[in-house]
This record gives structure tokens, C-alpha cells and sequence, in this order.
């Protein structure tokens, strides 16, 4: 959540103006940002919960965490909007190490550094900013593996709270881009985790397209 303010600081420039200067719109990526009643999409923009707490209205097209809707939106936490097309341009740059259609984004150091395992020592799974397989994900059942059991050790990826799901596979060439709502009208509904429906859904890709091992 301290993002915004350190590159705003280190840059000069807005963290929105920042980020669409230097990844979005070179990217090809028009309809990613933090506010997506400024972006044109072709369709409307999914509702989530029905908020009796903070906001007493139906959430729809304004960042669902309450922390990043008191930013304004904008936040490092939470709040990105964009359609699949645009995001799968996002995760294929970081699944080649900040390379996308011949131009470099980011090093291909950082990028392997923030999506390594950081403490495995303490059976910590997580990079820097990116979610990790289990350390033994290859050895478990679907029901108990995160994310599906087929994945690269060096594959890395995110999942939301609202039910949104992305991962990027180097080893095998795949990224794998999941979005949902589970929290309409409530946050209760928590059967998108209960049967396993993301890394189920997952599994089914790299059965199709990979050799059996």
C-alpha cells in the first residue's frame, strides 16, 4: 500500500500516470487501471457484494477492498481493473521475464528474484509480491495441491479475494487467467474455494496440452 506514494516520490509522476506510460499502453493494454469507469470497455463491468457495512449500496465498477477504495481506488493492494485480453499481455511480460513483444519492461533478474521462493527454509512458499505452488505441489492430490498439481515448480501467479485467479507457467509456456466474483451478493459464498473449482479449471488446460508424466 506504500507503493504508490515511494514511485510517485522516486519518479515525479503519479503512480497512475507512471504505470500507463510504462506498462499499460506500451502493453497494448488500454483497458487496465484503477479506474474503470475512465477506461472503455466493451462491456459493463461485472457487480460484486451488495456492502451493508462500509459503502450501503451494490459495489460495481469501484475497487471491492475497503482499503484501497479510501485511497481513492488507488492503491498497490488492490483496485487493478482490466479485461482478460489485457491481462494476459501483463502476465505473459512477467511469465518471459520482462520481455513482451521485443521490448523489455522490466530485467529478467528482478522479475526472477521477486518469483522465486523467498524462505523455503521455513516451508514459506511465497516471492516477493507473487504466490507460489506448495513446496511438494507436485506430489499431492488436486484437493489438497495450490494451485493445480501439473504446474512448474517456477510458475508464480495471484489469486483475489473476490475470486479473480492468474498464474504464469515459464517451464511450460502457459498462463492460466481465471475471473470471477464469488463475493455477489456476499463474501460468504465460498464455494469457489470449497470445490477447488480454480485449480480444478487449471488442471484441465494442462491435461489437454501437455504429454501425461
Amino acid at each position: 500500500m506504500i507503493f504508490p506514494e515511494l514511485i510517485e516520490q522516486l519518479t515525479g509522476d503519479s503512480y497512475e500516470f507512471f504505470l500507463e506510460k510504462n506498462f499499460y499502453l506500451p502493453l497494448n493494454a488500454p483497458t487496465m487501471g484503477f479506474k474503470p469507469k475512465t477506461k472503455v470497455f466493451s462491456n459493463t463491468i461485472v457487480p460484486t457484494e451488495v456492502d451493508t457495512l462500509f459503502r450501503h449500496t451494490l459495489t460495481q465498477g469501484w475497487v471491492h477492498d475497503e482499503n484501497a477504495a479510501l485511497l481513492g481506488g488507488v492503491s498497490g493492494n488492490a483496485g487493478l481493473f482490466a479485461t482478460a485480453t489485457d491481462l494476459a499481455k501483463l502476465m505473459q511480460m512477467y511469465m518471459q521475464y520482462g520481455v513482451y513483444d521485443g521490448k523489455r519492461y522490466i530485467s529478467e533478474a528482478t522479475l526472477k528474484e521477486f518469483t522465486r521462493v523467498q524462505f523455503p527454509e521455513n516451508d514459506n512458499r511465497r516471492g516477493l509480491g507473487f504466490d507460489k505452488p506448495y513446496l511438494d505441489n507436485a506430489e499431492k492430490p488436486l484437493p489438497k495441491a495450490y494451485p493445480a498439481p501439473e504446474v512448474g515448480a517456477d510458475s508464480f501467479g495471484h489469486s483475489g479475494f473476490t475470486g479473480t485467479f492468474v498464474w504464469a507457467d515459464p517451464e511450460n509456456q502457459m498462463v492460466y487467467i481465471f475471473l470471477s466474483n464469488r463475493v455477489n451478493p456476499t463474501r460468504e459464498n465460498r464455494n469457489l474455494y470449497n470445490l477447488n473449482i480454480r485449480p480444478a479449471l487449471q488442471q484441465v488446460f494442462y491435461k489437454a496440452t501437455l504429454p501425461s508424466k
